[in-house]
């Protein structure tokens, strides 16, 4: 029998899209650099629509593989305008979700968070010269890709969060590894960039 301080968990989770925009809200409060709450609701929307694994990959043949995003954005410009917008959403909204909330899973990859992180920028550049507006906010594409970084880190912290409890325990993870830690991310973090060597 469950106690009644779980059944409350449950009950107040009533989507994953407001679960998650809880999550990416708070945390973007804390942050010394914010994005827009329009930024916070669109990637809650993102993390909510792959929150199925049968959209984060493709299925040929019966074989089921990563889709190749890079690929996807050198063709899209073969297809017609409708295909386009439509690639190039897909393309972005899977970089995000592969910079920010599942960013681990590069280090094992040739490729690295570098390289997703332009493929993102770029689709959502690309996407907006098509379909320039979201929630009626003129030009919300290029404004998402300048914050495309800053919305990485803070979906890393709400994984980190998510696993460990910690928020800030990806940036100490990366300076364990002696890996770099940006200005922005420390920023976006609530760290004071000063209070670390390991800052590029």
């Amino acid at each position: 029998m469950q106690s009644s301080e779980a059944t409350k968990k449950i009950i107040l989770q009533t989507n994953l899209k407001g679960y998650f925009f809880e999550g990416l809200n708070a945390l973007n409060k804390k942050s010394l650099c914010p994005v827009p709450e329009s930024v916070i609701f669109y990637s809650s929307d993102v993390l909510d629509k792959f929150a199925l694994s049968q959209d984060f990959f493709d299925v040929t043949d019966g074989k089921v593989r990563e889709k190749i995003l890079g690929m996807k954005l050198l063709e899209a410009s073969q297809l017609t305008r409708e295909e386009q917008k439509k690639v190039y959403k897909e393309v972005a909204d899977m970089s995000l979700l592969v910079c920010g909330y599942f960013s681990e899973s590069t280090h094992n990859k040739i490729v690295d968070n570098q390289y997703y992180s332009q493929i993102g920028r770029m689709a959502y550049s690309h996407l907006n010269s098509m379909a320039p507006s979201f929630l009626d906010i003129p030009s919300f594409y290029n404004m998402f890709a300048t914050c495309f970084e800053s919305m990485t880190t803070l979906m890393s912290l709400l994984a980190t969060q998510n696993r460990t409890g910690l928020e800030s325990n990806l940036i100490f993870k990366k300076v364990l590894r002696e890996e770099i830690v940006t200005e922005k991310e420390m920023l976006v973090s609530g760290m004071i960039p000063a209070l670390t060597r390991k800052v590029s």
